[in-house]
């Protein structure tokens, strides 16, 4: 999203990045970020694209910020990991879920 100025208006977000000021706060689906003061009417961008994990960069030539897309990183679904199965050490099926209530560190690699 394209912005001349550090404020946007709701219906301006949810045109520019799909993500919907409620009083509830940034919300996009079923995920809702809250905001402070729930917004307003002009939404701070930098308090958005903080809150949202979304890169703002400014081209000061131009006069413009350009904001988005957003990572995740506080917008998550739900904190439940899924259930995996993966075989174990010997070959054997292995689930995480025979681990729930435990703290569990989870280390994953990949070659790519």
């Amino acid at each position: 999203m394209i912005l001349e100025q550090l404020e946007a208006t709701r219906e301006e977000l949810l045109a520019g990045t799909g993500w919907e000021i409620r009083p509830e706060g940034a919300c996009k689906a079923d995920r809702c970020v809250p905001l402070p003061d729930g917004g307003g009417e002009r939404i701070d961008v930098r308090v958005l694209a903080d809150r949202l994990g979304m890169a703002l960069v400014h081209d000061p030539e131009h006069g413009v910020w350009a904001l988005g897309p957003e990572s995740g990183g506080r917008a998550l679904l739900s904190a439940v990991l899924p259930d995996v199965t993966l075989p174990d050490r010997n070959g054997m099926p292995f689930s995480l879920s025979s681990l729930r209530g435990r703290k569990v560190l989870l280390v994953v690699w990949a070659s790519w």
